[in-house]
């Protein structure tokens, strides 16, 4: 029997990126009261901030969930960890800190999907923009004053200056800015960071608000299910230090707990696909085929370069004068490499003439390692990180038993589709012909991942599933569509089909995954479902 914990008008699970701007968003409204549960410890570790302390959250059971894929055949039948933010803040407490909108297409398209126009581009620019708190000020396309801080990174390395340089001369234009709709070009990634330092959901969004006496904000909450009255969901029940505990919600429950976590806990309270709810002896409350189904993440191809007379990152973390230097210049200056999000250079492009538009991105790093958690190499390197934008492969995320402990199935199911592979082949040899332009000859590249000797399209196919990992970007498990739509999860106002009491509102709705890093769309998403609460309770009260 769970202990009363207490009623609230809304109970948010999960504080990662979503959960955080709903819990500010809704608190602003001093007539109800918010509680927001997230099962991770405070963001209170030091190398959550330091930049380059990614490398030490991700796959650190104190701030990653630490989940890993089945084996995959598009994998050449590889499992990779597949990292998600275990802190508040979520993944922004962990991920790349790169500010990305995808292009405007990608947002004309979930309009077209939903038939909901206020998810095209010219719907979301304006909420995008409500949020910004840009380096430059605000324009057209830029917001300032908000509370999510974008800002240029603080450090230059000369192997990417000469990427950049290379890219040109392969056809791929300099641009300054990715953010405008067309994200087409060469540029250097602007951050989420404020004078050196990562700037998570929690800085931006929650710690501003956490004295609101309408808001409760409980962590190491690790929930078990939400609780139903017949198909109307009245609250959740988990654990906090040893003991069940119950909260009620007088008007909605909202799930914010990603990509994987939501469509979990749906699964775990009776709402999934029934047979799979069967199986594991879950009585079905509604049997929504669409949850844990759809998911899309991008697949980065880590193709790696020896180089020859220029410096790298490889060097500096073996020399003890260079890990010194790097210590001192963040210490004094907040800049260097300590600053650095996982890639500082991108670009987008074609992989063929043939595409419409940019259908792949590049995320270059003047380092390289054999795989993620592993030393740097020792000699000076590269690394050409491609992926396909908008992969036609689908996966699924599924429980394997009725304990909502037990991490579920993880399936992204990457390379399925013959599409996908061919992409594949195509950006590896557009990055070998950046690697042959001018600008990058001086330096002596030479291929190692995956390897030059590797000149088929079969070769390079199956190569794909050798340095393929994910890029962590999952997306699409509890999509969004039209009314009529069988295997949508949400409505286009983001409540769940079916069910009355309950939203999802993560990176979990998105029908089709946006051309570009996942986290700042995921923020524009509780942006508007945020407002979309607020307008139905008062519509409901009028």
């Amino acid at each position: 029997m769970a202990d009363a914990f207490g009623t609230f008008d809304y109970v948010i699970i999960g504080g990662g990126t979503a959960g955080c701007v709903l819990a500010n968003r809704l608190s602003a409204d001093p007539d109800i009261s918010v509680l927001l549960l997230e099962a991770g410890g405070k963001d209170d570790w030091i190398w959550i901030h330091i930049p380059v302390g990614y490398l030490y959250c991700i796959g650190n059971p104190r701030t990653d969930w630490c989940y890993r894929t089945e084996t995959d055949a598009g994998l050449n039948g590889r499992s990779i960890l597949y990292a998600r933010g275990r802190v508040l803040g979520g993944c922004s407490s962990i991920n790349a800190m790169i500010y990305m909108r995808g292009q405007a297409l990608d947002y004309d398209q979930w309009a077209r999907e939903t038939g909901d126009p206020g998810w095209s581009w010219d719907s979301v620019l304006p909420v995008f923009r409500k949020s910004e708190d840009h380096h430059a000020g605000s324009d057209e396309s830029h917001g300032a004053g908000g509370e999510w801080r974008v800002e240029k990174q603080r450090l230059s390395w000369e192997i990417l200056e000469a990427w950049r340089n290379a890219a040109a001369e392969a056809g791929i234009a300099p641009t300054d800015d990715f953010n405008r709709g067309d994200n087409a070009g060469s540029g250097f990634f602007e951050v989420n960071q404020k004078r050196g330092v990562r700037w998570n959901a929690t800085k931006a969004f929650l710690r501003p608000v956490m004295g609101r006496p309408n808001l409760k904000i409980v962590t190491g909450a690790e929930v078990r299910r939400l609780k139903m009255e017949g198909k109307r969901a009245i609250g959740v029940e988990f654990r906090l230090a040893g003991e069940t505990r119950f909260a009620a919600a007088r008007i909605e429950t909202v799930l914010a707990a990603g990509a994987i976590g939501s469509p979990q806990l749906l699964q775990c309270s009776g709402i999934g696909p029934g047979e799979l709810l069967r199986r594991h002896g879950i009585p079905v409350i509604h049997d929504a085929t669409g949850v844990g189904e759809n998911l899309q993440d991008h697949l980065q191809l880590r193709t790696a370069f020896k180089v020859k007379g220029v410096r790298t990152l490889n060097e500096w973390v073996h020399s003890p004068l260079g890990k010194i230097r790097m210590g001192l210049e963040y210490l004094l200056f907040r800049t260097g490499p300590l600053t650095m999000a996982p890639s500082q250079l991108g670009a987008f492009a074609r992989s063929d003439p043939t595409q419409a538009r940019a259908n792949i991105e590049y995320h270059v790093q003047p380092l390289s390692l054999d795989k993620f958690g592993e030393p740097l190499h020792t000699f000076p390197a590269f690394t050409s990180s491609v992926c396909n934008l908008r992969p036609v492969s689908r996966g699924y995320v599924r429980i394997k038993s009725a304990d909502p402990r037990e991490a579920p199935l993880i399936n992204p199911r990457y390379l399925s589709a013959e599409e996908d592979r061919k992409v594949a082949v195509d950006a590896i040899r557009l990055t070998r012909r950046i690697a042959a332009q001018p600008a990058l000859r001086r330096y002596a590249p030479e291929e190692f991942l995956p390897g030059d000797h590797l000149e088929t399209d079969e070769a390079l196919a199956r190569a794909a599933g050798d340095i393929g990992t994910t890029i962590f970007h999952p997306v699409g498990t509890c999509r969004m569509g039209r009314a009529g739509d069988p295997a949508a999860v949400v409505d286009p106002r983001l409540r769940l089909n079916g069910v009355d009491g309950l939203r999802v509102i993560d990176a979990s709705v998105m029908p089709s995954i946006t051309s570009g890093n996942t986290n700042s769309p995921t923020v524009m998403i509780a942006e508007r479902g945020a407002t979309m609460m607020r307008e139905d309770r008062l519509s409901n009260r009028a």
